[in-house]
């Protein structure tokens, strides 16, 4: 019995150790949000820096990314893109539709974004009755969103691998 109590032991450690291995190996394989728009031929730049989380259906295409609150950033010096704490839509290879919680700034006019289309080497940004084209460069990397107020006067921003972090 003295003996038995040791190695009891050993095999109830070397088996959680195995299955926390095994937990921490697919948490590693989980895409980003990121990725998954890459796997949907979009660029990762599509999604502002700061992505907290998302959900995917795969079966459905029904897809949510969460930031920690609004983000704004500005595209070829005239256009701003603004994106709620919640973005949704149905995605599926090159298009995503059915957006909700991103919005596009035509010159003092704030649109609904409805629609997401790749068009070859452009992202078409569609608000139901006009859409607005830019050149894939622009979402090569995700973008930092603009600081607001005092909100970001003490963080140091920089690029790190072609994300942004704070």
């Amino acid at each position: 019995m003295c003996c038995l109590l040791p190695k009891l032991l050993l095999f109830f450690l070397v088996t959680f150790q195995s299955f926390v291995w095994e937990t921490i190996s697919f948490q590693d394989n989980t895409p980003t949000a990121y990725e998954i728009l890459r796997d949907f031929n979009f660029p990762s730049g599509l999604l502002p820096a700061g992505v907290t989380g998302y959900d995917l259906d795969p079966l459905s295409g029904k897809f949510s990314a969460f930031l920690n609150g609004t983000c704004s950033f500005t595209l070829e010096g005239a256009y701003k893109l603004r994106y709620k704490s919640s973005i949704s839509g149905i995605i599926s290879e090159g298009r995503l539709a059915r957006v909700e919680g991103m919005s596009l700034k035509f010159v003092f006019l704030w649109v609904n974004v409805v629609q997401v289309l790749r068009k070859g080497d452009e992202l078409e940004f569609s608000a139901g009755i006009a859409a607005a084209g830019f050149p894939m460069d622009n979402f090569e990397d995700s973008h930092q969103c603009e600081c607001r107020f005092l909100k970001c006067n003490h963080q140091n921003v920089s690029k790190i691998g072609g994300m942004t972090s704070v």
